[in-house]
């Protein structure tokens, strides 16, 4: 699944630092023009896969019809269903393969903000790998030794021994953060091993220069925001992505419901499941540092708004009704036809 999302992020990278270029090499404006762009594309995968849907409605009659009349025999009654697919011309598996690529897309994406210094920077990833690994296991050597220090730096950092393995933006603050020394956290045999490639890192990052500020240095999108009971004391402004990706989760889930109620009175409810994902999001994102929690923003508001578009023009009902306008007007011609053939047939 890694060498997948790698073989798409490849171009992908390419196309999100052009973009970050474009606006001064800022993450957050790149990251939402990109996200933007990226829901734009898949509308065609939206329109296919809310027709195919539709065309599983239609049939849905006829389909409860075989399940009834063939309740007792399994075999016959997938014979019969997939002949009428055939007949009908609809896919079984029409709907799910546009939500799958949709679905791997988002991941793949996922692990792109994850990585910037891998496919935005184009730092070999054996190189942040080794960086972050050396590190981490120095940060685990000096919670042994000085835990006031390793206290320190993990505030500072943001960084622990699961995190830096896994995390590139983790990477990012580590080399950028002028208050830290490296010397600190490693003797001098465990800096020899990363010397080269953090030096090899740090050209590169200079070079590309991305700006991974929100608004302003106190908002760091490589932070994690680490929630505290302590609200008042231990309050920062990097809070504000999760809460915002709650929100903005929140807002997403509202609109779906407006729009499942207006096509459909008699739906059950939802509330239940509508905090469930907006719940998800804000207690991942105190784990996460802030650049995905912003993606997820950006993704979830982009994407809402799309989607809820879309349901105004290619909602479910709107194309069913389309459909059986289609179908009325064929059985129209058909019948036009067979009574102009059976009235040419009376004056012979």
């Amino acid at each position: 699944m890694e060498s997948l999302f790698s073989f798409i992020n490849r171009p992908l990278g390419i196309i999100l630092r052009y973009i970050a270029g474009l606006v001064g090499g800022n993450f957050a404006a790149s990251v939402l023009i990109f996200t933007l762009l990226i829901n734009l594309a898949l509308i065609p995968l939206t329109v296919k896969s809310q027709k195919s849907s539709v065309q599983q409605l239609r049939i849905k009659p006829k389909l409860d019809d075989i399940k009834k009349r063939y309740a007792d025999d399994k075999q016959r009654q997938n014979e019969e269903m997939q002949k009428l697919y055939q007949e009908e011309k609809v896919s079984m598996s029409g709907g799910c393969l546009p939500m799958i690529l949709r679905l791997v897309l988002m991941m793949s994406i996922y692990w792109l903000i994850l990585s910037p210094l891998t496919y935005m920077t184009g730092v070999d990833s054996s190189r942040v790998k080794n960086v972050s690994t050396v590190i981490s296991q120095g940060m685990e050597e000096l919670k042994k030794e000085d835990l006031e220090k390793y206290n320190l730096y993990s505030k500072e950092l943001d960084l622990d021994a699961k995190s830096a393995r896994s995390n590139e933006l983790s990477v990012v603050r580590i080399i950028r953060n002028e208050k830290i020394d490296i010397h600190d956290i490693l003797s001098e045999k465990e800096y020899e091993k990363i010397k080269e490639d953090l030096e090899y890192i740090k050209k590169k990052d200079k070079e590309v220069g991305i700006d991974y500020t929100l608004f302003s240095d106190k908002l760091d999108l490589t932070q994690k925001p680490h929630f505290s009971m302590d609200i008042f004391n231990a309050w920062k402004p990097i809070w504000l992505i999760p809460i915002g990706a709650f929100l903005a989760q929140m807002l997403t889930s509202l609109l779906s419901m407006y729009q499942q109620k207006k096509q459909n009175p008699d739906a059950p409810s939802m509330a239940g499941m509508m905090l469930t994902m907006p719940l998800f999001s804000l207690f991942i994102g105190f784990t996460l540092p802030g650049g995905v929690g912003f993606y997820w923003i950006c993704s979830s508001l982009v994407g809402g708004i799309v989607q809820f578009v879309m349901q105004g023009f290619y909602g479910p009902q709107k194309l069913l009704a389309a459909e059986r306008s289609k179908e009325l007007k064929e059985r129209a011609i058909i019948e036009i036809k067979q009574k102009t053939n059976a009235d040419k047939k009376v004056e012979e």
